[in-house]
């Protein structure tokens, strides 16, 4: 029989950016490997995975999350909680932990195998998707967790909230995963990073900045986009499409809008679409910084970061998610962020500005962003063209049914 430790599946390393860490990971099994997996996998104490945690599964295994190799242990996860780095120093501001409730823990023990199954609100109910090499169980502290990376204990923050609602034991140790990724159903848009790379060096890019949203593209990211493809040779649009809050527009809907735009008002040769299928978590500075890491994993050289990235509500300032930043050298970041002032729409210059561009008065401004977006549709009102495209707007009015908003303001670059 195989043994999960005895296979060595690790990328070469493609000639753009290293990835973070050094090495871009690899735990995808697949072939006569895959077969032998699945027959040990019905052997093993199964754990089942929520949609959040099949995500990091995948994220893992395809290399997104490098130099992670599996869920973090108790050294990693309390450094990254208390520093933002990893044991061995590596900067890393998120815990990506498996978490399951202490019932599912009690019969597990460190050193076992164990089966990963899909839970029902993922697109594999029931699905045997990966093994864990479990070294370690842990116990952990939620507060401390909730001050630390979401900088509040507040349960009407959506990141906390969640993390309230989950398990209180995490299960660490190395992945694997069995026949590639599962969790994003447009597989024409779902590259991993060892695609993007590949895709930019048969372009010819050397400088690529890539773009986190979870919003149609409004005005305000046209014109970060633009400007940012102004001192790069692409752009990776990488929208996130995992599990975001109830009053986000649905990903079908805004993978339809970014198509529409693309098509007639970007230049196709320099852009790259893929889907980000992580979960938001809403955590501000902190997971601005993650999400710029990320892409430097997929090959990005560059980061846009805008107001309030990442963030929700009134939870964080509106320039924290840039000054977070500042904490670390640009040589263990080793990727460049690109920071954008608020953006708005001035009658008076009639045109995109920001503070530093526009002289004139607020009462000439107007507010762009991904909540003014929705709050419009939700009153079902066309939102003006001087905030989103008609094209654009026609799609999301005839589409978008809005449910109850249940946090306010959201970030602009978001």
């Amino acid at each position: 029989m195989v043994k999960p430790s005895q296979v060595v599946t690790e990328h070469q390393s493609i000639p753009l950016i290293p990835p973070h860490g050094g090495t871009l990971i690899n735990r995808v099994v697949t072939g006569e490997i895959e077969t032998a997996f699945r027959r040990l996998a019905a052997t093993l104490p199964r754990v089942t995975l929520d949609a959040v945690a099949l995500a990091d599964l995948e994220l893992i295994a395809v290399g997104a999350y490098s130099p992670l190799r599996g869920f973090m242990g108790q050294a990693d996860y309390r450094r990254v909680v208390h520093e933002a780095r990893l044991a061995d120093g590596t900067v890393w501001p998120l815990p990506i932990v498996l978490r399951v409730a202490a019932q599912e823990a009690r019969d597990l023990k460190e050193g076992q195998r164990i089966a990963l199954v899909g839970g029902k609100d993922t697109p594999v109910p029931g699905e045997v998707v990966g093994l864990l090499e479990l070294q370690e169980i842990v116990l952990y502290a939620k507060e401390t967790e909730a001050h630390q990376v979401y900088r509040t204990a507040d349960p009407a923050h959506p990141g906390v909230a969640r993390l309230y609602t989950s398990g209180p034991v995490l299960l660490a140790g190395p992945i694997w995963l069995l026949d590639g990724p599962k969790t994003v159903p447009f597989p024409n848009y779902h590259l991993t990073p060892a695609e993007t790379r590949a895709a930019f060096q048969a372009r010819g890019w050397r400088r690529i900045v890539a773009f986190q949203t979870r919003s149609p593209i409004h005005r305000a990211h046209e014109y970060l986009l633009r400007s940012a493809l102004e001192v790069v040779d692409g752009l990776l649009l990488h929208p996130l499409v995992g599990q975001t809050k109830a009053d986000d527009i649905p990903a079908d809907l805004r993978l339809r809008t970014y198509e529409r735009l693309i098509a007639n008002d970007f230049p196709r040769e320099r852009l790259v679409l893929s889907l980000f299928p992580a979960a938001m978590r809403y955590a501000g500075p902190r997971e601005a910084l993650f999400h710029g890491l990320v892409r430097k994993n997929y090959g990005a050289t560059h980061f846009i970061v805008g107001r309030d990235a990442a963030g929700v509500g009134d939870f964080y300032g509106p320039y924290d998610s840039q000054r977070i930043w500042d904490g670390f050298s640009p040589a263990e970041l080793g990727i460049t962020p690109l920071f954008f002032e608020n953006t708005f729409y001035c009658y008076d210059c009639a045109a995109i500005v920001t503070p530093r561009t526009c002289p004139h008065d607020q009462s000439q401004h107007l507010t762009l962003s991904g909540t003014r977006v929705r709050s419009l549709l939700a009153r079902r009102q066309y939102p003006p063209v001087e905030l989103v495209r008609k094209e654009v707007a026609d799609l999301l009015m005839s589409d978008f049914v809005p449910p109850v908003p249940t946090i306010k303001r959201a970030s602009c670059a978001d």
